[in-house]
C-alpha cells in the first residue's frame, strides 16, 4: 500500500473516530459547547502545519477579503449543521446525507465557475442521489431535524470547497487555515454563553480527545495529500462509511435496514466512479503532457511540466 494511501486510511478513520466521540454527548451540551471545545483542541495539531515563509500575524492580510470571510462563515455553519446532526440521527445516515456534497459542488462548478459537466458525471451523481433517498426514505417514515441539518451541512461544505477553488492561488495559506479556525471559536464562544453547562471531568476529557481526533485526522490528510496523487487519496474518504456503520453498531445500537445497506452501497459506489474518471482523465493529461514535454526536448519529470504543486 502506498504510503499515502495509509496516512489517508488512518486520517479517515481517525476522523471517524472523533465524530463518534461528538456524537456520544447527544443531548447533554449545546452544539455550540461542543464545538468551541473541539475547535480548541484541534487547533492544538493543527499549529504544526504552518507553511513556512508565512507568518501567522499576516493571516488578516488578504487579496479577497470578502470571499475568505464567506469561506469562514460556510465552514462555522457546516461545522455546527453536522455536530447537530451527529447527536440526533444515526451516524451512517448523517455520513450518507453529508456524501451529497459531490453533487452540490457540481451544481456549484457550474453555476458559479462556468465549469462543464459531461453526462456520466451528472448520472453518477443522481445515481448517488437515490442511494441517499434509500437510506433516508422521505415520505415512508418520520424525518427529524437532525436529517435537514446534514443536508444543509453538505450545502454550507460544498460552497466552502468552492470558494476555496476561487481564493486559494491569491491568498496566503495561513489565512485560510487561522480564520476559519477563529470563525469557529469566536461565533461557538458566543452562541454557547446562554446555556452553558460546565462539562464534567469525564466530559472534558473526551472533548479533549474528540478534539485531538479532528486535528490529527487533519495532519494525516496533508501527509496523504502530499504522499499520493489526489485520485487515490479521495476514494478512501469512504471508508467513513465503514466506520460508521461499526461504530454506530457497538457504542449507540445503530443497526441500518438491509434498504439502508443498499443505498449506502449505490452512494459509495457512485462516488469512487467519480473519483476513479477524474484519477483517470488526470493521468491522461499528465502522460500526454509527457509526451508532448519528450517530443519538444523539454525536461521530462512529470512534476517539472505539471508544475508546482499549489
Amino acid at each position: 500500500m502506498p504510503v499515502g494511501v495509509f496516512y489517508a486510511v488512518v486520517a479517515y478513520s481517525v476522523y471517524s473516530c472523533g465524530d463518534a466521540v461528538i456524537k456520544g454527548f447527544g443531548q447533554s451540551l449545546s452544539v455550540f459547547e461542543i464545538g468551541f471545545f473541539i475547535a480548541i483542541f484541534s487547533l492544538i495539531p493543527a499549529l504544526f502545519v504552518k507553511p513556512k515563509g508565512e507568518l501567522w500575524r499576516d493571516s488578516f492580510r488578504l487579496t479577497h477579503p470578502a470571499l475568505v470571510h464567506l469561506r469562514s462563515f460556510t465552514g462555522v455553519a457546516s461545522s455546527a449543521l453536522v455536530t447537530y446532526a451527529f447527536v440526533t440521527i444515526p451516524f451512517a445516515e448523517t455520513y450518507s446525507l453529508v456524501f451529497m456534497m459531490p453533487l452540490f459542488i457540481t451544481i456549484m462548478s457550474v453555476l458559479v465557475l462556468r465549469e462543464k459537466v459531461d453526462p456520466l458525471r451528472w448520472a453518477m451523481l443522481a445515481l448517488g442521489f437515490v442511494g441517499v433517498m434509500l437510506v433516508v426514505r422521505p415520505g415512508f417514515r418520520e424525518l427529524q431535524l437532525g436529517h435537514l441539518a446534514a443536508l444543509a451541512c453538505a450545502f454550507f461544505g460544498a460552497a466552502t470547497t468552492t470558494i476555496l477553488r476561487v481564493i486559494a492561488p491569491q491568498e496566503k495559506r495561513v489565512s485560510l487555515i487561522a480564520l476559519p479556525a477563529l470563525y469557529i471559536v469566536v461565533v461557538n464562544a458566543a452562541l454557547m454563553l446562554p446555556s452553558f453547562i460546565m462539562p464534567t471531568p469525564t466530559q472534558f476529557a473526551l472533548l479533549a480527545i474528540g478534539g485531538s481526533f479532528v486535528g490529527i485526522g487533519h495532519l494525516l490528510l496533508i501527509a496523504a495529500t502530499r504522499n499520493a496523487a489526489a485520485s487515490q487519496v479521495a476514494p478512501i474518504q469512504y471508508i467513513q462509511i465503514v466506520w460508521a456503520i461499526g461504530l454506530g453498531a457497538f457504542f449507540y445500537f445503530e443497526y441500518p435496514d438491509v434498504l439502508a445497506y443498499v443505498g449506502i452501497a449505490v452512494v459509495v459506489a457512485s462516488g469512487l466512479v467519480n473519483v476513479l474518471i477524474d484519477g483517470a482523465r488526470a493521468r491522461i493529461a499528465g502522460r500526454f503532457a509527457e509526451y508532448r514535454a519528450r517530443r519538444s526536448g523539454s525536461p521530462t519529470n512529470i512534476s517539472e511540466v505539471q508544475g508546482p504543486e499549489i
